[in-house]
């Protein structure tokens, strides 16, 4: 078993779901486990000024090894897993020389992974995937990034004759409830620019992201009694089924792809007397991003005429915006990356994160973070996957876009 594949599943076995319901940082305390764990095993492998803060960030250096002046370069993945999927007891299954057909995750539960469903398995064909069980996610979202780079740093150590300038670490908690980068101390950092190792399968090179906000409403009905509800009763719910379909029905994420912005009910909880709803609203194009949130405010208030005043209360709060300004006045990070990718023989595919990374924010923070592959599929289900080949590639190529700085 090779090392990134090692760490991978010591990794994955720390429960790390974030909670966005709490308040404290980070919001669960696995987080904080691993982060102390990480923090070991980067003192263990030799790495200098190792350090974990009172908000679960771990930081350290690997100290430069030549005399001349070469960019700072930072290296970020992001210790917690997705919330809405167990994340507790994963145990992974490993499936060797894939023969292109269904794989039984679960006989019991009769959960397949197959390539009728995930057409990209067959690119697979020969190759030793990691699965789950069928029961939790994985987690090489984004795990998978945390062990690519703790072994990348790991073989440069084991490898003194490879130059380098220097390279800075962090894993942060929080990231899958768009927390990640709220408390990262940039300056503490020191990085000139930096790279996330978030995206999915192999080859993604990613420096456009959606510009993101949430929206959280809440309609105020009126309850009586059923038998004498004429002309009293208003029923929140029914109101809340109003105001859904006054959306429109072809900009959700299940029918939308590429650019393409949407609206995204994520939960809806209520009675008659109350009812709340929660979206999140997606569009790369900040025109039309400004647009999205006029439209569902002005829906809130169509229905507040309708009823009354205060009938509908909406709140909507930006989470991060597009990359792409930040990123192309400093292309050459990406081209860097791009070429990395070509010298470990890795077809680069540069497209938009259909998503948001820490990069998204970092990048307005003052270092400019693009994304890159860290291998896996399927993130934030049971049906998640990784092929072993893809977490040794972007191993190579964390290595030599170390080298490639070196050079310039």
């Amino acid at each position: 078993m090779s090392k990134v594949v090692e760490k991978f599943i010591k990794y994955v076995k720390f429960n790390t779901a974030s909670d966005e319901s709490m308040n404290t940082v980070p919001t669960t305390s696995g987080q904080l486990v691993l982060a102390k764990e990480l923090v070991k095993e980067l003192e263990q492998i030799g790495m200098s000024e190792v350090s974990v803060d009172e908000n679960g960030y771990v930081m350290a250096v690997l100290p430069s090894n030549v005399k001349k002046e070469i960019p700072k370069i930072g290296f970020i993945a992001h210790m917690d897993t997705c919330p809405e999927v167990s994340g507790m007891n994963i145990n992974p299954k490993f499936v060797e020389n894939y023969d292109g057909k269904d794989i039984v995750l679960n006989e019991e539960k009769n959960i397949i992974l197959s390539p009728k469903d995930f057409p990209e398995l067959k690119d697979y064909v020969g190759k030793t995937l990691i699965t789950t069980d069928g029961t939790t996610l994985l987690g090489a979202d984004d795990k998978a990034g945390v062990a690519e780079i703790v072994t990348a740093v790991e073989f440069l150590i084991e490898n003194p004759e490879i130059k380098h300038g220097d390279i800075k670490v962090a894993f942060t908690p929080d990231e899958e409830i768009g927390k990640g980068a709220d408390h990262f101390n940039v300056k503490k950092f020191n990085a000139d620019l930096a790279y996330t190792m978030d995206g999915g399968a192999i080859g993604e090179l990613e420096c456009e992201n959606f510009n993101a906000a949430s929206a959280k409403i809440i309609i105020n009905g009126r309850n009586t009694h059923p038998g004498t509800a004429k002309g009293i009763m208003i029923n929140s719910m029914l109101i809340a089924g109003e105001f859904m379909d006054m959306l429109p029905k072809n900009e959700t994420p299940a029918t939308t792809e590429g650019y393409e912005g949407f609206y995204h009910l994520v939960t809806l909880n209520g009675g008659v007397e109350k009812t709340k709803l929660e979206y999140i609203i997606r569009d790369f194009d900040a025109q039309k991003f400004e647009k999205r949130k006029q439209f569902i405010t002005n829906a809130a208030e169509s229905l507040n005429k309708k009823y009354s005043k205060g009938t509908v209360e909406i709140e909507i709060k930006e989470q991060y915006r597009n990359m792409k300004e930040k990123i192309e006045p400093v292309k050459y990070i990406v081209d860097t990356a791009f070429k990395a990718m070509k010298l470990a023989n890795v077809v680069p595919k540069v497209q938009p994160i259909r998503g948001g990374t820490d990069g998204a924010r970092l990048s307005f923070m003052g270092m400019p973070t693009p994304n890159i592959f860290n291998g896996g599929h399927n993130f934030h289900g049971k049906l998640e996957y990784i092929p072993v080949d893809s977490m040794e590639k972007a191993v190579q190529v964390i290595l030599k876009i170390v080298q490639l700085y070196e050079e310039m």
